[in-house]
């Protein structure tokens, strides 16, 4: 087995944030990491320019940029669970990546279940009139504004941010 990922809490990351700095979703595909970053009252997140997977290490590098950029203090990274609750392969990956992601960059960063986040997204583009190609191109940066959203409700809703 391997060393297991050391995730916190969504509230434990707020609570550790400098003054200015934001949070930060990952919603990883197999071709594209989607990503979203929060303003820094951590109220509302705005999808980013997706980054194109390739090499582990090419993509950790041009995430810590962006991440660096927008003064990011903790990620939380969407955990594709099955409908039924389960995990399966996807889940595997999604941990490795964050496992191997944790040794490049030194950010906390939390799961969050991202059932139906891509679902969402896709409907939210299809309703903005967005072409099909576009949204190939925006669906999982969209998608990773869903899950950063949802955590910063939480946050909000348990009294944590104002």
């Amino acid at each position: 087995m391997g060393q297991a990922v050391p995730e916190v809490a969504i509230e434990e990351i707020a609570d550790g944030l400098e003054r200015g700095q934001t949070l930060a979703a990952l919603d990883l595909g197999t071709k594209t990491i989607g990503l979203a970053v929060s303003d820094a009252g951590l109220s509302f997140a705005t999808p980013r320019t997706l980054i194109r997977r390739g090499k582990f290490t090419a993509d950790v590098e041009a995430l810590g940029r962006q991440l660096a950029r927008d003064r990011v203090g903790g990620v939380v990274i969407g955990l594709p669970v099955n409908m039924d609750g389960t995990e399966g392969p996807r889940v595997q990956a999604t941990r490795a990546f964050a496992r191997n992601m944790d040794r490049h960059l030194n950010l906390p960063f939390a799961f969050w279940d991202e059932r139906l986040s891509t679902v969402a997204a896709e409907r939210s583009l299809i309703d903005q009139d967005v072409s099909r190609k576009k949204r190939a191109d925006r669906v999982d940066s969209e998608a990773a504004a869903f899950i950063l959203q949802g955590a910063l409700d939480r946050l909000y809703s348990a009294g944590v941010v104002n």
